[in-house]
């Protein structure tokens, strides 16, 4: 996996503004108490859900493997398979329906591997590993533990993060430090453990505290986060802190997240400039109002700045028209630079 490529986040976003089109695309996701409660129609209720995401899963991974090679990169909606390992759901989730499972999601890897398709998910918020609350941490494991078995179904349960997937993560509270970080990753399975990233954020662990475990996990940069914690740096894509990230990853393609303030917030910045952060302080935004994800990649300067990091890492496009958005980033690369190596 040599190629650079650029990916999108999770759900699918209709050019042309076709519902009926997302919802082939998007996964079905009830709450896991939705069904619970339905108590002896639960199981019948589960299983329509997963058989319908499991179609769903399908043609996700169809429609990135027929992208150009620059877009073959999707991040999978995490708890698609709804319950999976929680025990209120534990007797809805019956034999058949886990092996049907098992069989669906190695075909779909499968299909992914065939289509060279580059696969990440990222747990919720609350899987963290630096935390003081013990039960915390159980529910953090426990996700991380689902997302590896989920990642096995697939087929890419065995080495260092096999064909670049991952299982990506934020660090947790900065009060536990890097001590607390360890802790946690010290508990983490090893199957998992193989799989696992995490990211830099804006408020607990900026890239620099990270670099403290390059040497255990690997890391993935998240650029705005990175610009919102330094209070304005963007990183030169010859900084030597990305050695170590790339190190990190142990001969496989770095993943990095790229995402720009929301285009209301910024109002008339110059689309040719890389947003100046303390410019913006000056002017009167505050950090919070910075930190949100922009609709589309409206930024022209950070769209080269994206081009010039790709000949390192991988990029995802965290923006909230997904889809539309990252092509509209690797449309600026296609224009602005040859397709990197």
């Amino acid at each position: 996996m040599s190629a650079a490529r650029i990916g999108y986040c999770c759900t699918f976003v209709s050019p042309s503004g076709d519902t009926k089109v997302q919802r082939a695309r998007n996964f079905r996701m009830p709450t896991i108490a939705s069904i619970a409660r339905l108590g002896s129609e639960a199981a019948a209720r589960l299983e329509g859900v997963i058989l319908e995401n499991l179609d769903i899963l399908d043609r996700q991974v169809a429609a990135v493997a027929a992208l150009p090679p620059l877009e073959r990169l999707f991040r999978i909606q995490s708890g698609f398979l709804i319950g999976w390992s929680h025990p209120a759901l534990a007797r809805a989730w019956t034999s058949d329906l886990r092996r049907e499972v098992e069989r669906r999601l190695a075909a779909a890897g499968a299909a992914a591997r065939a289509g060279d398709v580059r696969l990440s998910m990222h747990p919720a918020q609350h899987a963290i590993l630096a935390t003081a609350n013990p039960a915390a941490l159980d529910n953090a494991l426990r996700d991380i533990a689902e997302h590896g078995e989920v990642y096995a179904m697939l087929g890419y349960g065995d080495g260092w993060h096999p064909h670049g997937a991952s299982i990506n993560i934020h660090g947790g509270a900065r009060a536990t430090g890097v001590d607390g970080l360890r802790a946690g990753l010290a508990r983490v399975d090893a199957a998992s453990r193989n799989l696992l990233t995490i990211e830099n954020d804006e408020l607990s662990f900026g890239l620099d505290d990270l670099l403290a475990v390059a040497g255990e996990v690997a890391l993935v940069v998240d650029f705005h986060h990175h610009w919102i914690f330094s209070r304005g740096e963007w990183l030169d894509p010859g900084d030597p802190r990305l050695d170590r990230v790339r190190d990190s990853w142990r001969g496989v393609r770095p993943l990095a997240h790229i995402s720009v303030s929301r285009e209301g917030v910024l109002g008339a910045h110059d689309p040719d400039r890389l947003p100046d952060f303390a410019a913006l302080g000056e002017a009167g935004h505050k950090a919070a109002h910075l930190r949100g994800h922009s609709e589309r990649m409206w930024n022209r300067a950070v769209n080269a700045f994206v081009a010039r990091h790709l000949v390192w890492c991988d990029v995802e496009v965290e923006a909230k028209a997904k889809n539309l958005a990252s092509r509209e980033l690797a449309d600026f690369v296609r224009q602005h630079a040859p397709e990197p190596a």
